[in-house]
């Protein structure tokens, strides 16, 4: 099985910040990938590269961390969707404005429900415009499929 992997649930495994809940997920996502694959929108490379870059700045990583965090990625079973651009300013668009969400969380809600996959995230706007969308959460999929 497969899903949609947000970057809010992925910078969780660098940064290990958050609830002692989300932190769990996360890390539970990351077992998932040993036998399952990721899907995400081709921005996902870009949101991870600046949430890297600001903690960099902040001093919340050192360079080696950040390049070890990259290596980690790399090595997962994580497919980048090539159809995101082209649905940007249809569905895309379509969907921030009706959840009222980012452009960004709506590229992911969008390859959700084109795809028909759970989608793992920690971000609460997203998590509550998948569930409005009818769009399954990557833990309850997984546990009950």
């Amino acid at each position: 099985m497969s899903f949609v992997l947000d970057n809010s649930l992925a910078m969780c495994w660098l940064l290990v910040d958050g609830k002692p809940a989300d932190v769990a997920y996360a890390e539970t996502v990351l077992e998932a990938l040993s036998d399952q694959q990721a899907l995400v929108p081709s921005l996902w490379a870009l949101e991870a590269c600046n949430v890297i870059a600001k903690a960099e700045a902040k001093g919340l990583l050192t360079e080696a961390r950040s390049q070890a965090f990259i290596a980690l990625l790399e090595r997962l079973n994580i497919a980048t969707d090539t159809a995101t651009a082209a649905r940007a300013l249809s569905d895309t668009l379509h969907l921030a404005r009706r959840y009222k969400l980012s452009a960004y969380d709506a590229a992911y809600l969008e390859l959700a429900l084109r795809t028909g996959l759970p989608l793992a995230t920690l971000d609460a706007d997203l998590k509550k415009a998948a569930q409005a969308a009818g769009v399954q959460a990557f833990a309850q999929a997984s546990l009950t499929g």
